[in-house]
């Protein structure tokens, strides 16, 4: 096979028609070809992939990529190009979320080996130092020994260098005015926090009101640096397609991107009921 290409300006092309014509941006994340397929068959405009994405496909909670069991960068590139790039057809563009603090690796080599085998895009989501909180004695312990968000930043902005779309992603509105001031991203994602519902969710009892209003208090801030910046929404209290309108309709973004919303929470319901189902058969009496 022959997995087709896609080019910055391509990619960029079809988002800025999608905004022009006011309709929303969808990014979803896949942790396998099956849910990738099926994601881009369904008008997905962006299928990212990432080692979480990976790990919640085998029964783990996304946070499970954060612990040192596992190098990061190596199952996203590996699962990337053997399960998720053979199954699309073109019609959606991947986005490679890779850990821009991975003292082994080099980030322009991760990055030239992603453009040879047709990923157009990336992020720093991979996992990030973002999910750890700020004021925790583990975030400064990691600072400290050189895992920090600057790394992040400086890789974003070597991705538009490399004629890469970049795609950042931030938790608070410090991080969120560094990021887009420093590295001029593409696309820029606030990430509200772990995404809520089904058997690994985290609910931090955030409705989706306040998570559409914190969302929105840092696209204010980001559209005042760079207003061409397109502006998506993920997380916290977004998990059902109501959530997603709601974003829609109390934002000023273009769009939206899930996770577990559109990958692990339906493959829970759907394989448990199914299974529950097929338990219930019993031979005729």
């Amino acid at each position: 096979m022959i997995t087709p290409r896609l080019s910055r300006d391509e990619v960029l092309g079809r988002l800025r028609r999608k905004v022009d014509s006011r309709v929303p941006i969808f990014i979803a994340s896949a942790g396998s070809g099956l849910v990738a397929k099926l994601l881009e068959r369904e008008g997905v405009d962006c299928v990212n992939t990432f080692s979480g994405a990976r790990l919640r496909a085998n029964g783990m909670g996304t946070m499970s990529m954060m612990w040192p069991i596992l190098d990061s960068n190596r199952q996203t590139l590996d699962y990337t190009e053997q399960d998720i790039l053979p199954a699309m057809s073109g019609d959606a563009f991947v986005c490679a979320c890779i850990n821009a603090n991975d003292p082994l690796r080099d980030m322009r080599s991760v990055l030239e080996r992603l453009k040879a085998m047709g990923v157009p895009s990336v992020s720093n989501i991979g996992p990030s130092i973002s999910y750890v909180d700020k004021d925790s004695n583990l975030y400064d312990v990691l600072t400290k020994s050189g895992i920090t968000f600057q790394h992040e930043i400086d890789m974003l902005a070597l991705a538009r260098e490399m004629d890469l779309v970049s795609i950042a992603l931030a938790f608070d509105p410090e991080d969120s005015l560094a990021v887009v001031e420093q590295a001029r991203p593409d696309i820029f994602c606030f990430h509200a926090g772990t995404t809520k519902g089904g058997l690994t969710g985290f609910d931090s009892g955030e409705t989706i009101e306040e998570t559409a209003r914190r969302t929105e208090d840092v696209y204010e801030a980001v559209r005042s640096i760079a207003p061409e910046t397109i502006l998506i929404a993920h997380g916290a209290a977004l998990e059902t397609p109501e959530d997603g309108q709601y974003m829609l309709s109390h934002t000023s973004g273009h769009g939206f991107w899930t996770g577990s919303s559109t990958e692990r929470i339906p493959i829970e319901k759907a394989v448990t009921e199914t299974a529950r189902r097929f338990a219930s058969l019993r031979f005729d009496s």
